[in-house]
């Protein structure tokens, strides 16, 4: 088959690209043959290099890097814009972008757009949403899930790395009423890459190294991002217990999730629908009874392994997750939904298998 010319891809603008999805999205997209990098914005490194920024990157030809606010949108030369912001900041940005560009097609990796309910926004992240005129045209963009939503959305709202764990093996259980939905229980552990790049004194490598630590305790805020997802399969609301913990390591996510099975339901029930669920998806995989998914099986890929084993407890099942925080939690999902926004085939830019060991 010939190679795509340069001049018949797609132009794809990177906001945030000074950020680890930013360079995750970077890294997946230089290799992607139906798209070609354009715009790449970094405020504190504007006039940069991506190299300069990111060595493992230098060997890409791109543009310099460039400040949000010298943007002009209707001469952007891009069709896709893929905006790895801060939350709270993408809102403005985005209605700026498609009032200049009601052609565009945004995929934002922020939480800004996550929430349809607006109430709930406000008050998991203390301000009112700035752009509910968008946030109701929004597709939260869980692939599996929402695939034809997706594919004809111009604002899509990549999930959070957690509640991409959570919601892949726990929405059809729940929607099969193979689970009871009041009794689920996710214990998650994520690498540091989960916290972002910025400068915390909390992520430090001497209060992370040799230690693991919950945070967001009771209140996290991917819980209300979880539960949307889980009271859509049930069709009534749904509240679960979720604690994330932090772990020393760089990249992945494993949630551990308790739930109690339905009368007359066994391990093997969960198991075989989620089977049943997920066959022929090119990224999620649902692994045979006594196998269970680590996330060195998954590191840099955009895979996502499930497993279901009984618990000691009778009528309870574990079920096991396990993705890259980076990937299928940020970057890889977002260049997923692109490529079904798109009509293109899904696993384009994609199809690297996981770094082992």
């Amino acid at each position: 088959m010939a190679q795509t010319q340069q001049g018949d891809r797609t132009p794809v603008a990177i906001l945030g690209a000074s950020g680890y999805t930013g360079a995750e999205s970077i890294r997946l997209l230089a290799r992607h043959p139906r798209v070609r990098l354009t715009t790449l914005t970094a405020d504190r490194k504007a006039g940069g290099t991506l190299g300069q920024v990111f060595p493992h990157l230098a060997g890409l030809d791109l543009a310099p890097l460039v400040s949000l606010e010298g943007i002009d949108w209707k001469a952007l030369d891009a069709a896709v814009v893929f905006c790895g912001l801060p939350h709270g900041t993408t809102q403005q940005v985005v209605s700026a972008a498609l009032a200049a560009r009601p052609d565009l097609v945004i995929v934002d990796l922020s939480a800004d757009f996550r929430l349809t309910d607006l109430e709930s926004y406000r008050e998991w992240y203390g301000e009112a949403h700035h752009a509910p005129h968008l946030q109701t045209e929004a597709v939260y963009g869980l692939t599996e899930q929402a695939r034809e939503a997706v594919a004809g959305a111009r604002l899509i709202a990549n999930p959070g790395c957690y509640p991409t764990t959570a919601q892949l093996p726990l929405m059809p259980l729940i929607a099969a009423g193979l689970i009871d939905p009041d009794e689920i229980v996710i214990d998650a552990k994520s690498g540091v890459s989960g916290a972002g790049r910025a400068a915390k004194e909390q992520n430090l490598y001497t209060e992370v190294s040799e230690a693991i630590h919950a945070y967001g305790v009771g209140r996290h805020r991917h819980m209300p991002e979880i539960e949307q997802g889980l009271s859509q399969a049930a069709g009534r609301p749904v509240l679960v217990s979720f604690t994330p913990h932090l772990v020393p390591m760089n990249r992945g996510i494993l949630s551990t999730i308790y739930v109690k099975m339905a009368p007359g339901t066994g391990v093997d029930d969960l198991r075989s629908h989620l089977a049943t669920r997920y066959a022929g998806e090119p990224f999620v995989r649902v692994l045979p009874a006594g196998a269970e998914p680590g996330t060195r099986h998954v590191r840099g890929s955009n895979h996502c392994l499930i497993s279901v084993a009984p618990d000691r407890r009778p009528g309870r099942a574990i079920v096991l997750c396990v993705i890259d925080n980076l990937v299928k939690g940020a970057a890889g999902q977002a260049v997923q939904n692109m490529n079904v926004r798109m009509g293109w085939q899904e696993t384009l830019g994609l199809e690297q298998e996981a770094l082992f060991p």
